[in-house]
């Protein structure tokens, strides 16, 4: 019994790690939930969830397998079960990567959120061991982990509460939980988060002009310095140092010195260029990065790949009219791969890598000039390489006539996930039909719609520009979508969202001027709309048109009163919005369009709107984020960085209450390098102390 309890009290450590990866409404198979337009028979749901009839009736069998004789105790474990159904279930279910077999139940012996306060009037935990602890339960949710100890023969199912737990304070601690760090726990009844309202938008937002280039990505270092790398349109990249805060410093790049020339390789035109570059998480120790581009297969031999319309899709590239000039998929998209690795230097200290390519990952013919994104960025969490792809656009940019985005067969349109670690031999990548030098992650979508191609991870996308991981939450995976006419939205991604495209323009039916390659039916696809964006109408449009830039969740402390907002902002229009999500971590936002200024004492001097004091940014292009979190706008004036409201005269009563800056970080790679990984560190060893324990008892 002493290594029973010793184990009970290990799963109370892991159990009671906080957890931000989870956050917002999302299921346990890390899908958004669906809308149902009836109740389910079985699990009180009905609207958003995450079950449909089928989950239901399954829910229903188990319950009924129990066979439980007291009435009370069967009504509190038929809620339990039906949490699976609740649109917070990944949250419910899932502590720091770990799958429980019950939710977390609201516990009022641990401190508890003001937000869920009321919800615990009663304590849930105490109820379900007051109901339950003297009743037998068949193939108990309480039982499997430790069944087979506690002097129960191995092949018993049936169980009572007392059986495994000594007293109701050890059978809560294991499965309680309170809503803290951003956590919910379940009372009986579907979550719900109560609402607050809408905090104040920030005053405005101060920007310092920090550099006069003009680049289209930033990344920073791996290996956590004030250093990042900046990459232009055209094909090359820099790796600059960032000057502190408030310092005078601009930013330290020698134009004439990058740290890679793909200029050779690159095609290079307003559409087309050096879309996106990611860096391995272990960059720092392999030297492996990645560059994203097009190429133009009558300038570059190395141009070569299947086209994107194919017989696979329904599409015939002699058939497709040419668009500018070109003809169907004379351009590519390419990622490829590249190290920074050499004899006489180790990764994180290279200042220039070779424009060799290790490997090419993925070469794909674009239908058309336009709408093919490119963006590329790993999970933070997965350590998998996520790939924005647009629709290809069309004759004049015309709404996807050939409906490629809702086409699964297709990856125009798409956000795909690539397993770059484990490459597959030429064999498997003909037999399995990827389109170049990677293999599929095996909980990709696919694995659960054989119609899905292997690679994606989400559709029904336009033009993403721009996507960002919360590094705070990384379950918040948002992504911009630029419209056609109407409406530039904000969508958080999650495994196997369909965003609508082009069915639908962010929350409006789309009705698309022509329709070669066929339509898709509204009811045959439960479309996940924004949760932010903007109407064409509300921009002062320069050049007649409007596209979103899509930003970062602000998670530095030199602005705390824009902590937690995302920034967004137009391309042409010379605008931001932060929005804000009201209650935290409910996935609801409202937006607000930010006054921004230059500082007085900015290292380079703004240009501003004539007549006023309002700087103009010219073209928005993307913003950045170094490693201690400051965010960056990458416009075609320069670069500028968010800093302290009070440098434009803006009031933030936070500012001087918790604004403490942060450590500098240094020009070499940091001695606690591997710090980040702490947390799961610390859940390994507390697993290994259980299977030790385990190996004991048995």
């Amino acid at each position: 019994m002493g290594a029973v309890l010793a184990i009970l009290f290990l799963l109370i450590n892991i159990f009671s790690l906080p957890d931000h990866s989870l956050s917002h409404p999302l299921c346990t198979d890390s899908r958004a939930p669906f809308t149902l337009n009836t109740t389910l028979s079985f699990c009180p749901y009905n609207g958003s969830t995450c079950c449909n009839s089928t989950a239901d009736i399954q829910l229903q069998k188990q319950f009924q397998t129990m066979n439980i004789s007291d009435p009370g105790c069967a009504s509190l474990l038929k809620s339990i079960l039906c949490a699976r159904c609740d649109p917070f279930s990944s949250e419910l279910f899932t502590i720091n990567s770990v799958h429980r077999p019950v939710p977390v139940l609201c516990n009022s012996t641990v401190s508890i959120n003001s937000s869920q306060s009321s919800q615990l009037a009663n304590d849930f935990c105490s109820k379900v061991w007051n109901a339950c602890e003297n009743v037998s339960i068949l193939n108990s949710p309480f039982a499997p982990s430790l069944e087979g100890q506690a002097g129960l023969p191995v092949n018993s199912s049936v169980t009572k509460l007392t059986d495994l737990w000594q007293s109701k304070s050890d059978f809560c601690k294991a499965f309680g939980g309170e809503s803290t760090d951003g956590s919910v726990c379940f009372n009986g009844e579907p979550v719900t988060i109560n609402n607050t309202g809408s905090p104040s938008p920030p005053a405005g937002l101060c920007l310092e002009k920090i550099g006069n280039g003009s680049y289209l990505n930033m990344v920073a270092h791996p290996d956590g310095s004030n250093r990042a790398f900046f990459s232009s349109q055209p094909g090359k990249i820099w790796l600059a140092t960032i000057p502190e805060e408030g310092s005078g410093g601009t930013l330290e790049i020698d134009e004439s010195s990058p740290f890679i020339d793909l200029t050779d390789e690159v095609y290079f035109s307003s559409a087309f260029g050096m879309m996106g570059m990611a860096f391995h998480p272990n960059f720092a120790q392999n030297g492996r990065f990645f560059a994203s581009f097009n190429c133009d297969k009558v300038r570059w031999p190395g141009c070569v790949g299947r086209c994107s319309c194919n017989s696979d899709v329904n599409c015939d590239p002699s058939k497709l009219p040419s668009d500018n000039g070109a003809q169907p998929c004379q351009y590519h998209s390419v990622i490829a791969e590249y190290s920074a690795n050499s004899s006489a230097v180790e990764a994180s200290l290279a200042t220039t890598a070779k424009p060799l390519e290790v490997r090419r990952i993925l070469t794909m013919g674009l239908p058309f000039t336009s709408h093919h994104a490119g963006q590329i960025l790993f999970g933070p969490t997965d350590g998998y390489l996520y790939f924005m792809m647009g629709d290809g656009g069309g004759p004049g940019n015309a709404g996807d006539p050939y409906n490629f985005s809702q086409n699964k067969k297709s990856l125009l349109g798409k956000i795909m996930r690539l397993d770059v670690d484990n490459i597959p031999s030429a064999k498997e990548i003909n037999d399995l039909g990827l389109w170049g030098n990677y293999s599929i992650p095996k909980d990709n979508p696919s694995s659960e719609d054989s119609e899905l191609l292997p690679e994606i991870w989400a559709l029904g996308l336009r033009n993403p520009w721009r996507c960002s991981f919360d590094s705070e939450r990384p379950s918040y995976f948002i992504c911009a979508d630029v419209g056609q006419d109407v409406y530039e939205e904000v969508d958080i991604i999650s495994k196997g969202g369909n965003y609508g495209w082009r069915i639908y323009e962010g929350p409006y039916p789309y009705n698309p001027p022509s329709s070669p390659g066929g339509n898709t039916s509204p009811n045959s696809i439960s479309p996940i709309f924004p949760v932010m964006g903007y109407n064409h109408s509300e921009v002062n449009k320069n050049e007649g048109s409007a596209s979103i830039t899509g930003g970062y969740f602000y998670r530095s402390k030199t602005d705390p009163c824009m902590y937690g907002r995302y920034l967004y902002a137009d391309l042409y229009a010379n605008a931001v919005w932060a929005g804000t999500e009201t209650p935290e971590d409910s996935g609801n936002f409202t937006t607000s369009k930010i006054p921004f200024s230059c500082a007085k004492d900015s290292p380079i001097q703004c240009i501003t709107v004539p007549g006023s004091n309002f700087p103009s940014l010219g073209y928005i292009f993307s913003f950045g984020e170094d490693n201690r979190k400051d965010i960056f706008v990458l416009a075609s004036s320069g670069v500028y960085r968010v800093v302290r409201p009070s440098r434009c005269s803006y009031t933030c009563s936070k500012e001087n209450v918790t604004n403490v800056a942060s450590p500098s970080p240094s020009t070499s790679p940091p001695s606690n390098a591997g710090q980040s990984h702490c947390q799961y560190s610390r859940v390994l060893v507390l697993f290994s102390s259980l299977l030790l324990l385990l190996l004991g008892v048995m």
